[in-house]
């Protein structure tokens, strides 16, 4: 009852608590980020095979792949990380980046995951306090992470937290957490249909995809958490910062112009951005 005191009463307390928690979820992330794609990539060979007519007999037997199975192990020389090896951060700091049986190198991603987690989770529970909207917005917090770099690792924006995204906003809506069921509903569908509209014209003006169906699905969720009315503030978010990664990438990385460029991490961005200002930003222009 006391730690519930502290949570409730102490801005700093409840602060420590969020960036505790999302160290924790920012390791589990770095789990669903690396494995989510191999799974998927499992699951579609599989059903592909069981479409061109192979009898369940004829499909290679596969080892459980999922994201608690199997532990986890360097590439490298396959040895198994241990509980101690597998604390947030510190155990990056205290391995020096390196594996303990081989010495090779640990991506600076990991820690990185774990540490904008947690920065992100601190910055949405100081703005909503300690409040059901807090536990809400770290939900939509966590999800968006994953389909962030998800996309912009192999232009994927899995079903498996996109559409969990989409009705958990919906579901949120019947209670008023953030906007109303009516107001939930049709910034769902605006956002869904408006970029829908715009691939299908955008590919009958030059006959290629100009997004991906993910996309779609990812600004619909984004409506429903946020309402019909902040979705303008989502699209300029994204265009904008798009548009600037963009050039810079051309001007500075030498990248092909014609090279696609996931648009999924710039709708996620924007999206957790207006979630916490939009309303202020819709506010200080209207006034």
């Amino acid at each position: 009852m006391e730690a519930l005191h502290l949570l409730e009463n102490s801005p700093l307390f409840f602060g420590i608590a969020a960036g505790a928690l999302g160290l924790v979820v920012g390791s589990f992330l770095n789990v669903v980020i690396h494995r989510l794609p191999t799974m998927l990539d499992n699951t579609w060979s599989r059903e592909c095979r069981e479409h061109l007519g192979d009898s369940p007999a004829e499909l290679p037997v596969q080892k459980p792949f999922n994201l608690l199975t199997p532990a986890s192990r360097c590439p490298q020389c396959g040895h198994r990380i241990t509980a101690l090896e597998n604390i947030p951060v510190i155990s990056y700091l205290l391995l020096r980046g390196r594996c303990s049986g081989c010495g090779t190198g640990i991506p600076l991603r990991y820690p990185a995951v774990e540490i904008i987690t947690a920065i992100l989770s601190v910055i949405t529970a100081l703005y909503f306090g300690y409040s059901v909207q807090t536990l809400a917005a770290l939900a939509f917090t966590w999800a968006l992470i994953p389909l962030f770099l998800i996309d912009f690792d192999i232009q994927i924006l899995p079903d498996t937290i996109t559409l969990p995204l989409l009705w958990g906003g919906l579901l949120l809506s019947l209670f008023n957490v953030f906007v109303d069921s009516q107001t939930s509903i049709i910034g769902a569908a605006v956002g869904y249909l408006s970029l829908w509209s715009i691939y299908h014209l955008f590919k009958l003006a030059t006959g290629k995809e100009g997004m991906g169906f993910g996309d779609f699905k990812l600004l619909g969720a984004i409506g429903a958490w946020t309402g019909w009315q902040a979705l303008p503030v989502v699209i300029l978010f994204s265009s904008v910062v798009g548009a600037a990664i963009g050039m810079l990438l051309i001007l500075f990385k030498g990248r092909d112009h014609s090279q696609p460029m996931p648009f999924g991490p710039f709708l996620a961005a924007a999206g957790w951005m207006t979630l916490l200002w939009g309303t202020d930003i819709i506010n200080l222009y209207l006034h």
